[in-house]
């Protein structure tokens, strides 16, 4: 059997094969609600094939977005519509996942189609906040840094979030620690410039993302998967790197995280990014090797064998997939048929046009 196809058990849950939606922002909601969008978005992804659905950044605040359009889970209103998501991915044959996040200072500006420019607050926008007063570049709005007292509301705000994920009907929970965001801003010495318990050295420095990870599991539940997305380098001097991932995965792994989902960059806005195909998989690699940790590898990976070789060389244990499933929602059935598993199931619904 090929790996991808064969089924993996985390927890108490068992995703049918290896294959992950990866979280893709769609700036299509309203006061963070789901919609008609989501709910075809995320259920053809569950129809095509994926063993585990998840979704895009769901914001644990108002002020946690990335633009006024982002998908949010910071009130209980938001649970019914994603309720009927997680109902329709769970009976297609999928786990249904939710990634849970704060923008931070890369918060309040508009979604990509609408210019991807600051959103000021006469315009809807809001105050963006982060570990300092540094704006991400001057496109940005400079970010108020937080208080001690506002640091531990959005800890809270998380496990609010992990709350009504449950509820939702969720499976797994994947907090977002990479890419820029409010969490990698602590982690980096870049963005993290305080001199209390939260910046500083490094174990100061992955202070917030511990505490929010100590009240996710006062909600979550034990047998269910708990995953973190980190950017496992910033690629740039001085700022985090692959030895800081390694350190922070051990770590993560002593307190119960599941799965490392590991991708790089989205916090230094001049850094240079050498993009290639499966470009950041030997960073999945290398935490796995030395932690012992199940990881996700995620970036650039398009086709049917070469993301079976980084399953069978041992690279990663889950293959987050992200613009080939924008392409391709049934990518898994026929990524299925290319490596031979002629027996992986399909809905009944398109048996007549299952691949022979």
């Amino acid at each position: 059997m090929s790996l991808l196809f064969s089924p993996i058990k985390i927890k108490d849950i068992v995703l049918k094969n290896r294959i992950v939606v990866s979280p893709m922002c769609q700036y299509s909601s309203f006061d963070g609600f789901a919609n008609d969008w989501h709910f075809v978005h995320l259920g053809s992804r569950a129809v095509g094939g994926a063993g585990l659905v998840i979704t895009e950044a769901a914001a644990v605040s108002p002020e946690g977005r990335i633009s006024p359009d982002d998908l949010g889970i910071w009130k209980d209103e938001h649970i019914e519509g994603l309720q009927k998501i997680t109902a329709f991915i769970k009976a297609n044959g999928a786990e249904a996942g939710i990634q849970l996040a704060h923008a931070g200072r890369k918060a309040s500006v508009s979604s990509q189609w609408k210019g991807g420019k600051l959103v000021s607050e006469v315009d809807g926008g809001w105050q963006v906040v982060g570990p300092s007063e540094i704006p991400f570049n001057d496109t940005y709005g400079l970010p108020k840094a937080l208080t001690k007292v506002e640091i531990k509301t959005i800890v809270n705000d998380f496990k609010l979030a992990a709350e009504r994920s449950l509820k939702a009907g969720f499976s797994v929970v994947e907090i977002h620690a990479a890419h820029g965001y409010l969490i990698h801003q602590f982690l980096s010495p870049l963005s993290n410039l305080r001199t209390d318990e939260y910046g500083g050295s490094f174990e100061n420095r992955i202070r917030f993302l511990l505490e929010i990870i100590e009240e996710v599991k006062t909600v979550w539940p034990e047998t269910l998967p708990l995953f973190v997305r980190i950017s496992a380098t910033e690629w740039a001097e001085g700022g985090w790197n692959e030895d800081d991932s390694i350190k922070l995965a051990h770590i993560l792994k002593s307190i119960g995280v599941d799965l490392i989902d590991t991708s790089t960059g989205g916090n230094i806005h001049y850094a240079k990014i050498p993009v290639a195909p499966a470009y950041q998989v030997s960073y999945a690699q290398n935490i796995k090797k030395e932690t012992g940790i199940l990881t996700g590898a995620v970036g650039l990976l398009t086709t049917s064998t070469q993301i079976e070789s980084i399953l069978v060389t041992g690279q990663a244990d889950l293959i987050f997939l992200a613009r080939e499933l924008l392409r391709d929602p049934y990518f898994p059935l026929r990524a299925a048929a290319e490596l031979g598993q002629k027996d992986v199931q399909w809905p009944v619904q398109y048996e007549r046009g299952k691949f022979r």
